[in-house]
């Protein structure tokens, strides 16, 4: 154990080393970007480390490997946040331990998201997922609204009980006009976080940027980068 603690507190460090010569280099403050550590297929273990190591924000993709993973480590101080694409029938479980849900792309999931949460008793903050691949009205080949659909379904959440609606999400698009051009697809998602903020002034959450492109995220003006591999290392799918 000690020596997987030595590990993650050097990749750590280097991460940090990362996301504050990027700051520099854009003239922010290095407290305005939030470090979330993607743990997807890593063990609670690891969550138990990175919380040791003074990590608060951590993420998960998959309810039937964060479910569990979460309840082992109910008694850490951290702020879950669930990242991956989710279907309706996962959605009281995940509403259970996730404080935001990052991936909220379809009026559907709104409905089911707080349902549940009204049933919790609690509150839950929705990332609205922009999908940069796609046409004005159509989803993402991973999830994700088109543009256009941003400012109905951010009215849908700030007027559902129990949901919150807290900013915008992306992933760097494999596709499209912003394939291979992390910094203006990340600049586009702070220009649709400026108009969305005119009608839901507390939604300034940018979460953007990965392990390979946080560099341009931080550029861009993102509030949060979700690293994962940089942080845990790489790591066998599992299943």
């Amino acid at each position: 154990m000690t020596q997987r603690k030595d590990e993650l507190a050097g990749n750590l460090a280097k991460v940090e080393e990362r996301i504050t010569a990027a700051c520099v280099a854009a003239g922010r403050k290095r407290e305005e970007v939030t470090l979330i550590v993607v743990t997807k297929t890593y063990p609670a273990s690891d969550v138990q480390i990175l919380s040791d190591l003074g990590v608060r924000h951590v993420a998960e993709n998959k309810d039937q490997d964060a479910a569990p993973k979460a309840a082992e480590c109910s008694g850490l101080p951290l702020t879950w946040h669930f990242v991956g694409q989710l279907q309706t029938n996962k959605v009281r479980s995940v509403v259970g331990y996730a404080d935001l849900v990052q991936s909220v792309d379809r009026s559907k999931l709104v409905t089911a998201l707080s349902k549940e949460a009204v049933r919790a008793e609690r509150e839950v903050g929705c990332l609205i997922q922009v999908a940069l691949d796609a046409g004005e009205r159509e989803r993402g080949e991973r999830g994700g609204v088109a543009p256009g659909g941003i400012a109905e379904l951010a009215d849908l959440i700030a007027g559902a009980p129990g949901l919150r609606v807290d900013g915008l999400m992306t992933v760097a698009p494999l596709t499209g006009e912003y394939a291979g051009r992390e910094l203006a697809a990340f600049e586009r998602l702070m220009d649709l976080s400026t108009d969305l903020r005119r009608a839901h002034p507390a939604a300034n959450m940018v979460s953007a940027g990965m392990s390979a492109d946080l560099e341009q995220a931080v550029a861009a003006g993102a509030t949060h980068v979700r690293v994962g591999t940089a942080v845990l290392g790489v790591r066998p799918r599992l299943g």
